[in-house]
């Protein structure tokens, strides 16, 4: 239906797509970040669809799955020490979004050895682990301000505000903003993006290349200084 719509410009803009769906080559090995790109291209335009009547359809399925039961997996735990010390970490830290260093991190603001200090302190009277399991968290995340900013990430409008300068005096292709949301995305759930993460699903779903399929060279290497600077005001000074 949106098809015989091509006449609308928002509608035309997302034709490939449009056709693209409609196809089975398209659903095989299909994934949920794919969907999700789907959804978000297409949800505005549902609107535009002409109502037409249509005859209900009505089915009856029985439940067939039968009663529930345990299953151990051999050599499988329901949980390690340090996997339940992260869970409990990122309850804690965000429950205390109002702490000032926290407050920095989720801000994109510059922390201060003061503010590292800070961090340090409440999380080691929280009473969340074991001084190893601060230690092995802030040495994986190359930082305890990296650490903590991954499990609050980071407010939406500031990662929408970092990744405007970027976008400033640009003129993107509607893929490339998509991939600037995504970022978005991602800042705003993990605080901080590492190159890496750019050549892995949800981003390849929208470019199986990698970003340089989108981007010039010259913009790629700006978009990774803009990704470095977010990831440095989480690193005490």
């Amino acid at each position: 239906m949106l098809e015989e719509k091509s006449a609308i410009p928002m509608v035309r803009e997302q034709m490939v797509l449009i056709q693209d769906v409609q196809s089975d080559e398209w659903w095989k090995d299909v994934t949920i970040p794919m969907l999700e790109i789907m959804r978000r291209r297409l949800r505005n335009l549902v609107q535009l669809i002409d109502k037409r009547q249509r005859q209900p359809i009505y089915t009856d399925f029985e439940d067939l799955m039968g009663s529930e039961i345990d299953v151990e997996l051999p050599g499988l735990a329901v949980g390690t020490d340090y996997a339940r010390f992260l869970a409990k970490a990122r309850v804690f830290l965000r429950a205390h979004l109002d702490h000032a260093a926290i407050y920095k991190l989720r801000a994109n603001k510059p922390l201060t050895a003061t503010d590292l200090a800070a961090l340090e302190r409440m999380l080691a009277e929280s009473g969340l682990g074991a001084p190893d399991d601060m230690q092995r968290a802030a040495a994986e995340s190359h930082g305890l301000g990296l650490f903590v900013r991954s499990l609050v990430g980071m407010d939406r409008e500031i990662a929408k505000e970092a990744m405007a300068t970027f976008m400033a005096g640009k003129t993107l292709s509607a893929n490339q903003i998509e991939f600037i949301n995504l970022i978005v995305d991602h800042l705003t759930e993990h605080g901080v993006v590492e190159p890496s993460r750019l050549y892995e699903s949800p981003f390849t779903d929208l470019t199986p290349r990698g970003p340089e399929s989108l981007f010039t060279s010259v913009q790629l290497d700006e978009l990774m200084r803009t990704l470095e600077a977010v990831r440095t005001t989480a690193l005490a000074a």
